[in-house]
């Protein structure tokens, strides 16, 4: 994310150009031959070149419209204070009226409008993270915003939990001291309906504490899958599996953390990935669509790291690590998660801009669905994509990738034939594009462009996305 000091817009772009893909989130048996994979995956129309936008915001397909639901330092919270700076991360949950959002702000220090520091919602009232909860209408219009978490720090993505909770990650090592009176880098609870429930917010501590990017939960087991974005050394994927007799259900997660061993409960393991027996170090080493690895998981000594990163807690011969992990979803019956780029100077042992990979807990294996070879003209808009960081699959097939690498900013489609297209494009700036959601009934497509920060509803024809090149339309 942007205010990350890795972010991908600070990078050193070198390499070549192209981009593969296969399928994403369709038939998970049907895998692109070797020919597909060596081939630059083509734009595909997707929904239509887009149109640039008279108001100089967002550039949409034809037939398609956006509506403002905030505006950082513009709208007003129900509090009487601005929406805070640096929209991120997003879940969109049924509402009584449309859509509620629990919207992450990742705010460090310096941006303009922090969230309000509200009695009885805030963790550390020295950070100035956290996150908002806005109802809207069907439309995508909003009816209140409001304070729902406050006093974290550097909310970044997230993921929402099967009994309709969102779960907001801090994306930091920061430890107690200065501004700073509690440690930080954990994992909080967000209920979207009910505010009393966020009261005297309660840091997950079983998940770990490290630069937390992303998770996705399974619904069935109510295993959580974490991403964490880090570098010297690469950070690494994680699975937390919860201790016997738990049952996830809203307040189970805090119930655990508060108990005298909560701290501790359940296992945290980092990932470790094999093929053919021989140990994988880094992810980036996969380059062809269809890769499989096998997983094992390797139990992290000190997960809350007193004294040590967590990441440094290994080897690089103990884990699998992988530059910028980063946005997360379940779906397809496993977790789909992002590796936003990988250069050589940053450790990594191949180059890419993107990878999108797939954990199946059935085989414990993870398969590279997409990847994004290095895009040398990232000022050209034409299928040039870079940078894949939060992520949501459609419910109209395929997947949405926010965009948050070099020159033009774009949400991406993937279709489920592999092949990349423009969802949106940034006109006003080259701020990265962030949480990308759709409502429960599909018709609205929530996003946000994270500086000077807006988060919008997109709507317009959705259905399956044509898959035709762009050259033959």
């Amino acid at each position: 994310m942007s205010s990350s000091p890795i972010s991908r817009r600070t990078a050193l772009r070198t390499g070549a150009a192209g981009a593969l893909g296969i399928v994403v989130a369709g038939n998970l048996d049907v895998i692109a031959g070797p020919a597909a994979a060596r081939a630059a995956t083509r734009p595909a129309v997707g929904y239509g070149e887009l149109v640039p936008d008279p108001a100089g915001l967002l550039a949409l397909p034809p037939g398609f419209s956006y509506t403002i639901v905030a505006q950082a330092g513009t709208t007003l919270l129900e509090s009487g204070q601005p929406t805070p700076s640096d929209a991120d991360g997003t879940g969109c949950f049924r509402g009584p009226n449309g859509s509620v959002l629990v919207n992450n702000h990742e705010i460090g220090g310096s941006e303009p409008y922090p969230v309000p520091a509200l009695a009885g919602l805030t963790y550390d009232p020295g950070a100035r993270g956290g996150t908002t909860t806005i109802e809207v209408d069907g439309q995508g219009r909003r009816l209140r915003e409001y304070v729902s978490v406050a006093g974290t720090h550097n909310n970044c993505a997230g993921g929402i939990t099967p009994w309709g909770t969102w779960l907001t990650c801090e994306e930091t090592e920061q430890k107690a001291g200065g501004r700073y009176l509690r440690d930080h880098g954990y994992v909080f609870e967000v209920d979207p309906h009910d505010r009393a429930a966020n009261q005297n917010p309660v840091p997950l501590k079983f998940l770990g504490r490290y630069s937390h990017e992303a998770v996705a939960v399974d619904p069935y087991t109510h295993s959580i899958y974490l991403t964490e974005d880090a570098g010297g050394p690469n950070g690494l994927y994680f699975r937390w599996t919860p201790p016997a007799g738990f049952r996830g259900g809203k307040g189970a997660l805090r119930a655990l953390a508060e108990r005298p061993d909560g701290d501790t409960a359940g296992r945290l393991q980092a990932m470790r990935c094999l093929r053919g027996g021989r140990h994988v170090a880094d992810l980036s080493e996969a380059t062809t669509p269809g890769t499989r690895y096998q997983v094992e998981w390797v139990d992290v000594p000190d997960r809350d790291a007193k004294s040590v990163s967590v990441r440094k807690q290994f080897t690089d011969e103990q884990v699998t690590r992988s530059r910028k992990l980063e946005g997360a979803w379940w779906a397809d019956g496993g977790a789909y998660f992002v590796a936003s780029f990988a250069r050589h100077d940053d450790g990594s042992v191949n180059e890419h801009d993107g990878q999108v990979w797939w954990y199946d807990p059935r085989t414990e294996t993870v398969t590279l669905k997409t990847i994004f070879g290095v895009n040398t003209d990232p000022e050209a808009d034409h299928g040039n994509f870079d940078g894949p960081d939060n992520i949501t699959v459609s419910p109209y097939g395929g997947v949405i990738l926010a965009e948050d690498g070099e020159g033009l900013s774009h949400l991406v489609g993937v279709t489920e034939q592999g092949k990349a297209y423009p969802l949106a494009r940034n006109e006003l700036n080259d701020s990265e594009f962030t949480g990308p959601t759709f409502s429960a009934d599909g018709r609205i497509l929530f996003a946000n462009i994270q500086s000077p920060g807006y988060v919008f509803a997109i709507t317009g024809p959705w259905g399956r996305p044509s898959n035709a090149d762009l050259a033959a339309s």
